[in-house]
C-alpha cells in the first residue's frame, strides 16, 4: 500500500492498496472509518429512540381523562367502570369446550386444575394451546371405589403438519361421563 497526495485540497493522503485509492482526513484516518462511525452511531441513536418510542407507559392509576370511563386494563382484577359511571364486575373469561379428537400425534398427559362432579358427570378445566397443534386426544378415567383418576392426553392434530401456532394459554374444558356418581370418591390428575 503506497500513501500518494490527495488531489482535493484539505483532503490528506490518499492510500492505495490494491488499485483502490482510499481519502484520508489530515489525522490519518480514512474517510471509510469516519462514515462506518457515522453509520454505526446514526444506527445506534435510532434503534434506541424506537425502542424508548415503543415502549410501553403505565398511567397514573388515580389520573382520568376523558376516555377513562370506557376503558379497562386488561389484566386487571379492578371493577370495569361503564360509559354511565357504574362499576361492574370485570367479566371472567370462560373455558373453550372441547371433545376428543383422536388420532394426534404424539400425545401426552395434560395436568388439568379443576374437576367439577355434576350429575354422574365431571368437567375437568385445564390449560392448553390452540389448535390444531395442541388438540385433546382422549380423556382416560379409571373409576374404583375410592376414587376416579382422570387423565387428559393432548397431541398435534394429524392435520397440523407444517403449521405454525402461536403459543398462547388457552383455557379449556371438557366433560366425561362416569360410571357411578362422584359420591365421596376422591378426583385423581392421572398427568401428575
Amino acid at each position: 500500500m503506497r500513501t500518494v497526495p490527495s488531489a482535493i485540497p484539505g483532503r490528506g493522503m490518499v492510500r492505495q492498496a490494491g488499485g483502490e485509492a482510499q481519502r484520508s482526513e489530515p489525522g490519518g484516518r480514512s474517510i471509510r472509518q469516519k462514515d462506518m462511525r457515522l453509520t454505526t452511531a446514526t444506527l445506534v441513536a435510532g434503534s434506541l429512540l424506537l425502542s424508548v418510542g415503543c415502549g410501553s407507559t403505565q398511567a397514573d392509576p388515580g389520573a382520568r381523562g376523558p376516555d377513562s370511563a370506557d376503558t379497562t386494563t386488561v389484566g386487571s382484577d379492578e371493577p370495569v367502570t361503564s360509559s354511565d359511571g357504574t362499576l361492574k364486575p370485570k367479566p371472567k373469561a370462560k373455558p373453550s369446550p372441547v371433545r376428543p379428537k383422536g388420532h394426534t400425534v404424539d400425545p401426552r398427559p395434560i395436568p388439568w386444575i379443576s374437576a367439577k362432579a355434576d350429575d354422574g358427570n365431571l368437567r375437568l378445566v385445564w390449560w392448553s394451546g390452540v389448535e390444531p397443534c395442541h388438540t385433546l386426544d382422549r380423556v382416560s378415567v379409571r373409576e374404583t371405589a375410592g376414587q376416579v383418576k382422570v387423565t387428559l392426553y393432548e397431541g398435534a392434530s394429524e392435520k397440523a403438519q407444517n403449521v405454525a401456532c402461536i403459543e398462547i394459554a388457552v383455557q379449556k374444558t371438557t366433560t366425561v361421563k362416569l360410571k357411578a356418581p362422584l359420591g365421596d370418591r376422591k378426583v385423581v390428575d392421572g398427568a401428575k
